[in-house]
C-alpha cells in the first residue's frame, strides 16, 4: 500500500481512494490447520511476487488475513496491457492496426488503460495458470483452499456520486453506460444496457395493454395477443443488433473467442489447433454428447417433480378457496402457499445440485461454456417454478375446470379422514372463477416484484445496518486479542475493507434471470392481465437503480469481466418469444370458451379450433420474424458501419494510404502494393516479436 501520507494526499486529489490497492485476498487460517495454512500462505506470497505483483498484509480477525495486492510498476502494467491488446488484435477483437507510421506496437499502446482494464489484467495475472504466465491461484481449490475470496475494492466516492446521478435521471445515456463499463467492466455495463433497452421497449406493450384494458374493457384479447407477439419479435431482433453495436463501440466484438480456461477441465488428449497450429488439450465431443443426453431425463424429472408438486398445491388451493366453507376459512388458504414456500425450495435445491453435477460431468474447457451450460439447465428449473401455476390455471382450470371435480372430491375425502369428523365437511358446489388468472398475474407482476425488491435491496441493507456496529466491535476486539492495533492512518481504510470482505459476491446472472423471467410473464400470460407491461415499466425503472445500489453497497465489487453478448440469456429470450406466440392465442381461444364463449365447459372447446389457432399463430410469428429481419437488415447498424470503417482504415494505413479507386492499377501500382504488404507483414512479425520478449520478461 501507499504510505498513509501519500495516500491521504492522493485521496484529496481524487487520484487514489484505495491506497494504491488493486485487489484484496481474504485468507483464512483455521486454528486446527494452522501449520498447513501458514505454509500455503508463503506459497501465495511467492506466487504473487513471481508474476510481478507486490503485497502487504494486515489482520482481518483472529483467524484470517487481508492480503493487499497491486501491480509492481506502471511499466509492467503497460506490458500486460500491450500483450492483452495484441492477443485481441490477433483474434480479430480489435480492428485497429498500425498507426500512421506503420508501427503496430505503438498503435496498441496509444490507448489509455481504464480502471476496469487494469483490474482485469491484475486479476488474470493472479488466476491464470503458470503456463499462461499467471500465478495459478484458484480460490477455494486445492492448495488454495484457504483463499476465501479475491475481490477489488469499491470506490466509495464514485459509488455515492453514481447512485445520486442514477436516481435523478429518467433514462441512461451512452456516457452513463461508458462510465459503468470503465468502472465495472463490459459484462455489468451490458446488463444495464439491456435493462435500459427493455425499459424503453416496454412503452408499446404498456400502451397497448392500457388501451385494451381501459378502452376495450376486456382481457383475453386477440388484438393484444397479436400485438404482444409482434412486439416480442421486434424487441428480440432489435436487441441482437444493439448488443453488436455496443460490442463494437466498446471494442469487445468477438471477445468470447478469448475465454478463461477452467482449472477443473480434464483433457483426454492433445490436438493441433487448426488456426494457430499450437498443441491444445481436447476432450472427446462424443463423450460429452453422451453426458449431455442425460439432460433429457433431467428435464423429465423437473416436469414430474416440480410440475406435479405445483399442480397438487394448486388443486388444494382451489378446493380450500372455492369449495370448502367450514371453520378456519380465513387461515387455510395460506396452507398451499406455505407448502410451496417450504417444500419447493428443497426440491429446487436438489435439482439444482444435480444440474451442477451434470454440468461438471460434461467437462467444459472454458469458464464461459461451463456457465452457459449451467444457465440452460437452471433455466428449466426457473421455467417450471415461475410459469407452472399460471399454465395450470390457463390451460386446465379455466377451459376444463369441471374436469377437476373428481380431484376436488379427493381433497374433500382426505380432509374428512384427517379431521376424524362424523359430520360432512361444509362445502359448496365448485364454480370456476374467471378472475383467478388475473389475480395470479397481479401477484406475479406486482406483489411478487415488490416482495423481491424488499428481499433484494431493503432487507439486506437494514440487516447490514443493524449488525454493522456489532461486527465492528467484534473485529476490533479480535484484532486487539492477537496483539495488533490498526494505525490511525489506516484504521478507517481497514474497517472498510473488513466490511467489504463480509459481503456476498455480485452475480450478474441473478439479475439477468429476473429480467428474462419477467419477459416470459409478459410474452406468455399477459393476455390475462394486459396491464402487466405498465407494472413492469415502473418496476424496471426502480430495478435498474436498486441493482446499482446493490452493486455499490450490498456486494463486493465485481471482477470487471468483458462480454460481447448477454450469452445464454439471448437464447432464452428467443425461446420465450416463440413460445409466447403459441400460448397467448391459445389462452385467448381456450378462455373465451371456444365456439360458444362459455368459460369452463370442456365440451365448448373444439380441438380443431385450438390446433388451427396455434398453427396460425406460429406462422404469424415466423412471418413477422422474417419480415423484421429483412427490414432490420436493410438498416445498416452504426456499430457494423464503424467496424467496417476501422478495418478499411487499418488496411489503408498498412498500404501507406494508397488505396486504388478502380480495379485497373497498373503494374507499377501492383509492385508498390506488394512492397507495402511485405512491409506490413514485417511490422506484424515485429509486433509478435515484442509480445514474445514481454512474455519472456
Amino acid at each position: 500500500m501507499a504510505s498513509p501520507k501519500a495516500a491521504k494526499e492522493g485521496g484529496e486529489r481524487g487520484v487514489d481512494p484505495n491506497l494504491g490497492v488493486d485487489y484484496v485476498v481474504h485468507y483464512k487460517i483455521p486454528e486446527n490447520e494452522r501449520a498447513e495454512a501458514e505454509a500455503s500462505y508463503v506459497q501465495l506470497i511467492e506466487a504473487l511476487t513471481n508474476v510481478g505483483l507486490t503485497s502487504e498484509v494486515r489482520p482481518a480477525d483472529d483467524s484470517s488475513l487481508l492480503v493487499f495486492v497491486k501491480m509492481a510498476s506502471p511499466d509492467l502494467l503497460r506490458e500486460q496491457a500491450f500483450s492483452s491488446r495484441l492477443q485481441d488484435w490477433l483474434h480479430g477483437v480489435r480492428t485497429s492496426g498500425p498507426n500512421a507510421s506503420g508501427d503496430l506496437a505503438t498503435s496498441l499502446m496509444e490507448e489509455p488503460v481504464s480502471e476496469a482494464e487494469r483490474l482485469r489484467l491484475v486479476y488474470l495475472a493472479m488466476v491464470r495458470t503458470k503456463e499462461e504466465g499467471g500465478a495459478g491461484i484458484t480460490p477455494g481449490v486445492g492448495k488454495w483452499k484457504y483463499v476465501a475470496s479475491v475481490f477489488p475494492l469499491h470506490d466509495r466516492k464514485f459509488n455515492g456520486a453514481w447512485i445520486t446521478r442514477l436516481s435523478t435521471k429518467y433514462l441512461l445515456g451512452n456516457e452513463d453506460l461508458d462510465e459503468i463499463k470503465d468502472k465495472f467492466g463490459e459484462q455489468v455495463a451490458l446488463y444495464f444496457a439491456f435493462v435500459q433497452a427493455y425499459f424503453r421497449a416496454l412503452v408499446f406493450p404498456a400502451a397497448l395493454g392500457a388501451s385494451t384494458w381501459f378502452l376495450l374493457g376486456s382481457k383475453f384479447s386477440f388484438l393484444y395477443a397479436l400485438g404482444s407477439c409482434l412486439w416480442s419479435v421486434v424487441f428480440f431482433e432489435y436487441w441482437k443488433k444493439k448488443e453488436v453495436d455496443l460490442a463494437v463501440q466498446w471494442g469487445v466484438r468477438g471477445v468470447s473467442k478469448i475465454q478463461l480456461p477452467r482449472v477443473e477441465f480434464e483433457a483426454d488428449g492433445e490436438a493441433e489447433d487448426v488456426v494457430t497450429g499450437e498443441k491444445v488439450k481436447v476432450y472427446s465431443p462424443f463423450r460429452r454428447l453422451g453426458t449431455q443426453l442425460l439432460q433429457i431425463p433431467f428435464t423429465v424429472a423437473c416436469v414430474v417433480v416440480l410440475g406435479g408438486f405445483i399442480a397438487t398445491c394448486n388443486s388444494l388451493e382451489i378446493f380450500i378457496t372455492e369449495v370448502y366453507t367450514g371453520p378456519f376459512g380465513s387461515i387455510l388458504p395460506f396452507l398451499p402457499t406455505v407448502l410451496l414456500v417450504t417444500v419447493l425450495p428443497a426440491f429446487s435445491a436438489v435439482l439444482t445440485a444435480f444440474a451442477k453435477k451434470l454440468t461438471d460431468m460434461e467437462n467444459y474447457e472454458t469458464v464461459d461454456s461451463y456457465h452457459a451450460a449451467l444457465v440452460q439447465k437452471e433455466f428449466v428449473l426457473n421455467f417450471m417454478t415461475s410459469y407452472m401455476p399460471l399454465a395450470f390455471t390457463a390451460f386446465v382450470y379455466l377451459p376444463f375446470g369441471h374436469l377437476l371435480t373428481p380431484y376436488l372430491d379427493f381433497w374433500r375425502a382426505a380432509a374428512q379422514m384427517l379431521t376424524f369428523g362424523e359430520k360432512e365437511l361444509s362445502t359448496q358446489d365448485f364454480n370456476i372463477n374467471p378472475d383467478r388468472i388475473t389475480k395470479q398475474m397481479f401477484y406475479f407482476t406486482v406483489t411478487a416484484q415488490i416482495v423481491n425488491f424488499g428481499t433484494e435491496a431493503i432487507v439486506p441493507y437494514v440487516k447490514r445496518k443493524l449488525t454493522k456496529k456489532a461486527k465492528e466491535r467484534g473485529i476490533v476486539g479480535k484484532v486487539a486479542e492477537i496483539g495488533v492495533k490498526d494505525t490511525p492512518e489506516e484504521a478507517s481504510f481497514l474497517s472498510k475493507v473488513r466490511a467489504e470482505a463480509e459481503l456476498e459476491m455480485y452475480d450478474v446472472t441473478t439479475d439477468y434471470r429476473e429480467m428474462v423471467i419477467q419477459f416470459g410473464y409478459l410474452s406468455l400470460f399477459s393476455v390475462a392481465w394486459p396491464l402487466a407491461g405498465c407494472s413492469f415499466m415502473i418496476n424496471n425503472w426502480v430495478e435498474l437503480r436498486s441493482d446499482a445500489f446493490k452493486i455499490a453497497t450490498g456486494s463486493r465489487r465485481p471482477i470487471p469481466w468483458r462480454a460481447d453478448s448477454i450469452g445464454p440469456w439471448l437464447d432464452a429470450l428467443g425461446f420465450l418469444s416463440w413460445l409466447g406466440s403459441l400460448t397467448s392465442p391459445a389462452i385467448v381461444y381456450l378462455c373465451r370458451g371456444g365456439a360458444s364463449g362459455s368459460i369452463g365447459a370442456a365440451s365448448n372447446v373444439e380441438a380443431w379450433g385450438l390446433l388451427l389457432t396455434i398453427l396460425l399463430a406460429e406462422h404469424f410469428y415466423l412471418l413477422v420474424q422474417m419480415a423484421v429481419r429483412v427490414i432490420m437488415g436493410k438498416v445498416d447498424s452504426p456499430g457494423l458501419q464503424r467496424e467496417r470503417r476501422e478495418r478499411f482504415e487499418m488496411k489503408k494505413r498498412m498500404l501507406g494510404g494508397k488505396v486504388p479507386i478502380s480495379g485497373a492499377i497498373g503494374s507499377q501500382g501492383a509492385v508498390a502494393m506488394r512492397e507495402k504488404l511485405a512491409q506490413s507483414a514485417l511490422h506484424e512479425e515485429a509486433g509478435l516479436g515484442v509480445q514474445g520478449s514481454l512474455e519472456d520478461r
